[in-house]
């Protein structure tokens, strides 16, 4: 009896295309509105996680000064010392590496090419902090940290501003502050067709230069490896980098005039340690290294990324949720242009109606066939919607450069809820139908 309902219910619809694509058309929008909305959702928590996880494994950032962003002060705020770094290492627990960091941003030349760039004086634990992998040559180790080796590492976008296609391995570069590109151009370039084996002593003859607030030297540094690209990550371009050791950045361009001479700690949480007892303990150590009183604020930050992952992943899901209940609905709305249209097609129907009960039809199966036909017609619109949410969720996971997901339950959601509505929509009418009395239903013009 269900498959005779149903082609009586594909034939009713062949006949009258126009009017079942118009009458289904709601139900096609709010399909297609409600995945399209949650994978697009799942999609961009997953691009929000990713980017924050490459800045690092279970990345803790220690600033000074207060707050995060334009409206942060620093002014006036000490820096970190070395100690405060051996310190946190020896007595918080859950810390599985940890790096001092001093950046700064200084001139970069090679030859006639001379930029600026972001050069970051830190430790090799800072590579595995942050998840740095190398493209060529390798990274810098505790030798060149202890010996203030002037070597560097630098990030796949300054290797292409400086260098394009050559290889860069081997190569002398000089960094310098900001104002002295000018006058150390030519020098730089006769210095980078020197062989390698003569960096140490052309390290070594380096020119001062003043800037507004500090004096900064230039130096000939070696570079030794590229790192592999990471890409952007807010308004930031994280490939624009050289990274070296500390101590060649304190000993050859920014000089040491003070112990607090580190301006962040880099920290990495050990795997499945308990993150607000970390920065707690942190926290806490920090102000009694700083002596801050009780009743004065916290003249540093902690920033801890799984925090803040977990807290952009709830807001963008929360976000995802709302916009996924506002889209179903044009779910309802479909539902009710299929209850108006069942409602006509009985009454245009009424004396085809009476001849089935005439003739022996008994009331529930009419009542069956019209519920097959508003089903039929909401699982086609269905359908629809979820290949029209296919494409557009394609085509828009590319032009936002989020990554696409296909999640099969949502689909199969969709799919049951554009059903149901068919069924809570279309039972009116097919109960109008049933109840027709046969000589009324003949009697009909």
């Amino acid at each position: 009896m269900l498959g005779n309902a149903f082609l009586i219910a594909l034939r009713e619809i062949r006949r009258n295309l126009m009017r079942a694509f118009l009458t289904v058309l709601g139900v096609i929008i709010g399909v297609a509105a409600v995945v399209t909305m949650v994978t697009l959702g799942q999609g961009t928590t997953m691009a929000v996680k990713s980017q924050i996880s490459n800045l690092g494994s279970n990345l803790v950032m220690l600033r000074p000064g207060m707050g995060f962003g334009p409206r942060a002060s620093s002014a006036g705020v000490p820096n970190f010392t070395q100690r405060d770094v051996e310190v946190l290492r020896d007595q918080v627990y859950g810390i599985e590496a940890i790096a001092p960091v001093k950046s700064s941003s200084l001139s970069t030349i090679y030859r006639q090419k001379a930029r600026s760039t972001s050069v970051t004086g830190t430790t090799p634990s800072y590579f595995t902090i942050n998840n740095w992998k190398i493209a060529e040559g390798r990274f810098f180790d505790e030798n060149d940290l202890r010996d203030g080796n002037a070597v560097c590492v630098i990030g796949d976008t300054a290797k292409q501003e400086l260098f394009g296609a050559e290889d860069p391995i081997g190569r002398l570069i000089r960094i310098g502050a900001p104002n002295s590109s000018s006058s150390s151009s030519s020098s730089s370039s006769k210095k980078s067709s020197t062989s390698s084996s003569s960096t140490s002593s052309s390290s070594s003859s380096s020119s001062s230069s003043s800037t507004s607030s500090d004096t900064v030297y230039s130096s000939t540094v070696q570079v030794i490896g590229v790192l592999a690209a990471k890409g952007q990550i807010g308004m930031g371009n994280q490939d624009d980098t050289i990274i070296m050791p500390l101590t060649a950045l304190q000993r050859r361009l920014t000089g040491r005039t003070s112990s607090r001479d580190v301006s962040q700690i880099a920290i990495s949480a050990k795997e499945g340690s308990d993150s607000e007892r970390l920065v707690s303990d942190i926290t806490a150590l920090m102000r009694a290294r700083r002596n801050l009183d009780r009743n004065k604020d916290n003249d540093f930050n902690v920033f801890d990324t799984r925090q803040i992952a977990e807290t952009l992943s709830a807001s963008t899901q929360m976000m995802t949720t709302l916009l996924a209940a506002v889209a179903g609905v044009s779910l309802l709305v479909g539902g009710i242009g299929i209850m108006n249209i069942m409602l006509v097609s009985v009454t245009e129907r009424t004396r085809e109606i009476g001849i089935r009960l005439a003739i022996g039809a008994r009331a529930r199966e009419v009542l069956l066939q019209f519920l097959v036909e508003a089903v039929t017609l909401s699982c086609i619109g269905g359908l629809v919607g979820i290949a029209v949410a296919f494409g557009l969720c394609v085509g828009i996971s590319k032009l936002i450069q989020v990554p696409f997901i296909f999640d099969l339950k949502i689909n199969v959601i969709a799919f049951l809820f554009s059903a149901a509505v068919g069924i809570v929509f279309g039972y009116t009418p097919a109960r109008r139908a049933a109840a027709l009395d046969p000589i009324d239903a003949l009697r009909h013009e």
